[in-house]
């Protein structure tokens, strides 16, 4: 897997944000990757020093459309501790 399609996309939520305070940033992640490709993806994109990579598979939730009710799909999220002091400057205008 490349280095680039291991990051979906930044999860900005209120947690999240609280997190940011603790040098610790979320984002959504590719199903099949590792912790090793999440943190070699973040130091190459980012240009920080990762310390630690937690990772939680959140299941998919049931939504009504209508009448009917269909299953969200379930997607991965990685909380990345970096090293004190160093940023990730892309969650600073949020």
């Amino acid at each position: 897997m490349h280095t680039y399609e291991v990051l979906r996309r930044p999860v900005v939520s209120e947690k999240s944000i609280i997190l940011q305070g603790q040098s610790k940033y979320t984002f959504e992640v590719a199903p099949r990757a590792s912790k090793h490709q999440i943190k070699e993806a973040v130091e190459t994109a980012f240009k920080v020093d990762v310390l630690g990579v937690n990772v939680v598979t959140v299941p998919g939730s049931m939504r009504r459309i209508g009448r009917r009710r269909v299953q969200t799909s379930p997607w991965k999220k990685a909380v990345v501790t970096v090293k004190t002091g160093q940023k990730i400057e892309f969650f600073e205008g949020v």
